[in-house]
């Protein structure tokens, strides 16, 4: 029967020389290898010399909340068929590492929930020790091939509204898990990042590249991937047919402010005085307080009535319309009535015609990025101790691929 400790300890190569629980601080168990030979690595010859022994102290997975320090015993041994002296193999530490890979799982674990900081003064560990966890997990997992990806997403998102500062996010699409986060959305470091990942998968592998509506990602793609369908998100088409709505909203409440009749002026401002989101919003969406405000908006606007009407006709386009055909038929329709109300989007979709009609063959889109988007946000405010950017994109990539059974 084994010593209990060697139970809960449940590390089965090995035995427990020594238990020591100094009181108020940690439990340091002394412990070496249960068998007394091993296997040269050099010519694969047993031996039951020991040269010498090497003693390393190192961080485990604590106990009822109490540190615990391994202390471990190395031994040297000495070939008798080769002469040469090595070291014995310990499958549950790294080489130079002063943590077990469970406890470093474990505080991986931790930071996807907290920040680098945090953790590290809750494990009396450092800053340093806590990033070379997540770097060592990161070369374990996310060794994300590229051959098992199909559809891509290039989307790009400000992790700061307004600050014009953009990181890139490729996402896989049918996963909708990212697969990597770019510094930059600049066309130069993308390139680097696909490139990295072998040209030849991107050629023969990837299959459909869904991105907005952004010139030089669609020329990225047709040098990169120049077997792939490339699709306009058809959320960002919306977005620019509710820009334009808007605008329209504020060139009439500014209109409004210069009429001389008093009550008329005050009426149509306060009818759309910030009612955008009554506007924009999907109708089928709103709530009635949201409702009341619409109907304000159409009745003292009938321009906005119009241009409201046919938002909600482009949409339903591409959320009901099944066949394909009759997608291109009501789109083409659609663009006829509305030319006269959205200049802008009608342009804007003349110009990305058959990528935004590659929407209706396989109605692929980036919308996975909305939430990812919004992750990478939460994991920003949280992240103190994420000095970089190099630790904000393992930390992030460490949230969709990180299982507590990884490496």
């Amino acid at each position: 029967m084994k010593f209990p400790v060697e139970q809960i300890l449940n590390l089965p190569d090995m035995k427990v020389l020594d238990f020591q629980e100094l009181e108020g601080e940690e439990i340091i168990i002394t412990i070496e290898k249960s068998v007394n030979y091993s296997t040269c690595p050099w010519c694969g010859q047993m031996t039951h010399s020991i040269h010498q022994n090497h003693w390393r102290i190192i961080h485990d997975l604590p106990w009822n909340k109490k540190p615990v320090l391994l202390k471990i015993n190395r031994r040297q041994f000495k070939c008798h068929k080769c002469k040469k002296v090595f070291s014995e193999q310990l499958d549950f530490v790294d080489k130079s590492k002063g943590y077990t890979k469970r406890l470093a799982t474990d505080i991986v674990q931790q930071v996807l929930n907290s920040n680098i900081r945090s953790v590290a003064q809750r494990n009396g560990l450092s800053d340093e020790e806590v990033e070379s966890m997540l770097k060592k997990q990161v070369s374990h997992i996310l060794n994300i091939n590229l051959s098992q990806v199909k559809k891509l997403g290039i989307d790009e998102i400000a992790l700061v509204k307004g600050k014009g500062n953009y990181l890139a996010i490729l996402v896989d699409l049918d996963s909708h898990k990212p697969i990597e986060i770019v510094q930059s959305r600049r066309i130069e470091d993308i390139r680097e990042v696909l490139v990295r990942r072998g040209v030849e998968i991107l050629k023969v592998k990837i299959e459909e590249v869904s991105i907005d509506l952004w010139l030089p990602y669609k020329n990225l793609v047709e040098e990169l991937m120049p077997n792939a369908n490339i699709t306009a998100d058809r959320f960002h088409v919306m977005k620019q047919v509710n820009d334009e709505l808007d605008t329209m909203r504020k060139a009439e409440k500014k209109a409004a402010i210069s009429l001389d009749n008093k009550s008329e002026k005050e009426r149509i401002l306060e009818a759309l005085n910030k009612r955008n989101m009554s506007i924009i919003k999907n109708e089928d969406s709103l709530n009635e307080k949201q409702r009341e405000k619409l109907k304000s908006v159409q009745e003292v606007s009938p321009n906005l009535a119009k241009m409201h009407s046919l938002k909600e006709q482009f949409r339903d386009i591409f959320e009901t319309t099944k066949s394909w055909g009759d997608s291109i038929i009501k789109l083409l329709d659609w663009m006829y009535d509305a030319l006269s109300y959205f200049p802008k989007s009608i342009g804007t979709i003349v110009r990305w015609f058959g990528e935004i009609v590659g929407y209706f063959d396989g109605r692929t889109t980036s919308g996975a990025v909305e939430g990812i988007n919004n992750k990478l946000k939460l994991i920003k405010r949280l992240g103190y101790g994420f000095r970089n950017f190099t630790n904000f994109r393992l930390r992030s990539l460490l949230n969709w691929h990180f299982t507590i059974n990884s490496p």
